[in-house]
């Protein structure tokens, strides 16, 4: 899965929305990711990186709509999914041509998204997301982590609050197949936290729906590291491999080209 931020704040520097031109300048960026070798483009309008501002319902449309329908134009040929919260900006995308939504409150921040994806037959990603406000601490070379975040047993709340989200969708009229589900590395987790996740990956996955993975260039890597967004890759890439070892199915990245080797070794070694 290929990032395409259409956001003037991305914590990576990655957001489209300043080019002269940005619906133009998504479609060359998407081209290149589908050479690249991506399967899906997940289209995003508004930043989850700690700390970043809220977006209105309609900016998120400006911002979204023309992307989706310009992108389903241009039949590049990878599921496009739509990553909102908003049942308003899932429906006006999936009516652009959307295949997905990947919603980063697992259905849980507006009560009539069940129902938007459930009515257009679209498969859902369901993200663990415990954020709380001011729970961020903000570095300028490093970015945001998330601190105070407590646990009794991260691994048994992880799958309990992701079952809950999905019995929403159950709820909702969404079907099994159309569930996947997302540990929400980073999100409302400390570095330790997200350390530990990865690591025990396999036992979200034991819960039987497809796992996405989304580490890349994230604030886990650059603490652990001592590196900024844009020197994350081999961390990233170190993530990956783990990730997948461990059953993920989906990796959410920004490098494709090279993520995509990362992953075709992987699953040489692990999928044989």
């Amino acid at each position: 899965m290929g990032i395409i931020n259409v956001t003037p704040d991305s914590f990576s520097g990655d957001g489209l929305l300043m080019a002269a031109d940005p619906v133009a300048a998504v479609v060359e960026h998407a081209r290149s990711l589908v050479a690249a070798g991506a399967d899906i483009l997940d289209i995003g309008g508004e930043s989850t990186r700690p700390g970043a501002a809220y977006v209105s319902q309609e900016e998120e449309l400006q911002r979204i709509v023309p992307v989706v329908e310009a992108l389903t134009a241009a039949r590049l040929g990878p599921i496009l999914s739509v990553d909102t919260y908003k049942a308003a900006v899932a429906e006006a995308a999936l009516n652009a041509g959307a295949h997905w939504i990947n919603d980063v409150w697992a259905l849980g921040a507006d009560p009539q998204m069940g129902a938007v994806v459930a009515r257009h037959g679209a498969p859902v990603i369901l993200m663990h997301n415990r954020l709380k406000p001011g729970s961020a601490e903000l570095r300028q070379r490093l970015g945001g982590r998330y601190v105070g975040v407590e646990y009794d047993n991260l691994l048994a709340e992880v799958k309990a609050e992701l079952l809950e989200a999905v019995e929403r969708a159950h709820a909702a009229g969404i079907p099994d197949e159309h569930i996947l589900l997302d540990p929400g590395i980073g999100f409302g987790k400390t570095v330790e936290h997200s350390l530990e996740l990865l690591d025990r990956l396999g036992e979200i996955r034991a819960l039987g729906y497809p796992l996405l993975l989304g580490p890349s260039r994230k604030s886990f890597i650059g603490y652990t590291l001592d590196l900024p967004p844009q020197e994350r890759e081999e961390g990233t890439a170190a993530a990956v491999a783990v990730g997948i070892a461990r059953g993920a199915d989906i990796v959410r990245v920004h490098d494709v080209a090279r993520m995509a080797r990362v992953a075709r070794m992987t699953d040489a070694i692990v999928r044989r």
